[in-house]
């Protein structure tokens, strides 16, 4: 006998339909903690509830779900000091992945609240910024939003009117962002807004505005088809003046916004896994239990060819947001392999919903099951953190050296 065929194992271990590849051995008993703790409380706090805040377009007790959020230190999770869990980007997929599962309304509030708010202030922030907000948003004790799109500026941010002028010592900022996730519960809001280019250190600058200062308005948006169990709102700034310390000293420029939305979009890569996982599993469970013509609609040929490739591309979606999140934790993560994962993930995740469906019918539309509720929320998040058109052409120009965006 060879050293090779000795070397073989002696059994195999049995097929897993849960996780087809094994991928589980490429994580780390604290990994999987923290995935099997995110799990269990979207199981216990979530989805018993979700499809009524979802039919009534509400998301009651956000509060208090941000504090839980915060203990399970999921906020701000890959930050470190602070309050933050000093997690891996891994471990921050696993429960972006967990969190979107059950519905990605409730990723929304963690993406933003982390890798949006607090990463802004993380990065770009003075210490003392820092001291005063973090700890907090940590906690789930504050709620913050990113005010970057406006009205009539979603994909072109360059083009933002919001405006901050200068008045003696302090700010005074005026306009309008859009599609604000959390932004009517938000004690803090990071704004983004031109400034006079001839001011030292003028151009694009993000500001802390605090809830509640004259001025500032933030309206929920309602009738929505998607995202419905999400707090989303509009910003408006009428002259609202700020301190000078108000501003983030560390970010001048697009740079400072755009190296936000990287840090999000990661979390949407693994996010959108979540939502394909649960319409998959959905799909499955009803094959094997649904019968027509005598059997279970499962022994289809058909069927099992839908769900092979659900299942196929559910499972290299998720072997990919694990090869980007080392790259990330290995700091070799570029912005243009992040458009990889998301513009690949959200797409196949869409058609996973939307074959999910086809398998459970008539039935496919009803909240009694996740698939459709997954669907329209996963149109959102098709949009939001560059639309599929925006990641193409940043993978075009990486591809072909050219630029095509104007």
């Amino acid at each position: 006998m060879s050293s090779t065929e000795s070397a073989k194992p002696s059994k195999l271990p049995p097929f897993d339909a849960s996780d087809p590849l094994g991928a589980d051995d490429l994580l780390g008993p604290d990994d999987l903690a923290i995935r099997d703790t995110v799990r269990s409380w979207a199981a216990d706090r979530v989805l018993p509830h979700i499809a009524q805040w979802y039919e009534k377009g509400e998301l009651p007790g956000i509060r208090e779900l941000a504090r839980e959020l915060g203990g399970l230190g999921a906020l701000g999770m890959s930050l470190d000091g602070y309050g933050c869990a000093g997690a891996s980007a891994v471990q921050y997929g696993l429960a972006c992945l967990e969190l979107e599962a059950a519905d990605s309304g409730i990723r929304s509030l963690v993406s933003v609240q982390g890798s949006l708010a607090m990463y802004a202030i993380h990065r770009f922030g003075s210490e003392q910024q820092k001291q005063r907000w973090l700890p907090g948003m940590a906690a789930g004790e504050i709620i913050g939003c990113f005010g970057l799109t406006e009205p009539d500026h979603g994909s072109d941010p360059a083009g933002m009117r919001t405006y901050a002028r200068r008045d003696g010592e302090d700010w005074v900022l005026t306009g309008r962002k859009m599609w604000i996730t959390n932004g009517s519960v938000a004690g803090v809001a990071v704004v983004w807004a031109q400034t006079d280019a001839s001011d030292a250190g003028g151009g694009i600058r993000g500001f802390l505005v605090p809830a509640g200062v004259p001025g500032f308005r933030a309206p929920e948006i309602r009738h929505k088809w998607s995202l419905r169990a999400s707090v989303t709102s509009e910003l408006v700034m009428d002259d609202v003046r700020l301190p000078a310390d108000a501003v983030l000293p560390g970010a001048v420029g697009l740079r400072g916004p755009l190296s936000c939305l990287s840090h999000a979009r990661y979390g949407i890569v693994w996010g959108a896994m979540g939502a394909a996982r649960a319409s998959f599993e959905s799909a499955l469970d009803y094959a094997k239990s649904r019968e027509q013509f005598g059997r279970p609609i499962g022994g289809f040929q058909l069927t099992q060819a839908k769900l092979a490739d659900m299942a196929v591309e559910l499972h290299k979606g998720i072997l990919l947001a694990h090869h980007l999140g080392r790259r990330m934790d290995a700091g070799r993560l570029r912005p243009e392999q992040i458009s990889f994962g998301k513009l690949n993930n959200v797409r196949e995740a869409i058609e996973i919903c939307r074959t999910a469906r086809t398998i459970l019918g008539a039935n496919g539309i009803s909240l009694e099951y996740p698939v459709m509720r997954h669907a329209t929320n996963l149109e959102s998040v098709l949009t939001y953190e560059g639309t599929a058109e925006m990641h193409q052409l940043v993978l075009g120009k990486a591809l072909t050296g050219l630029d095509a965006f104007r």
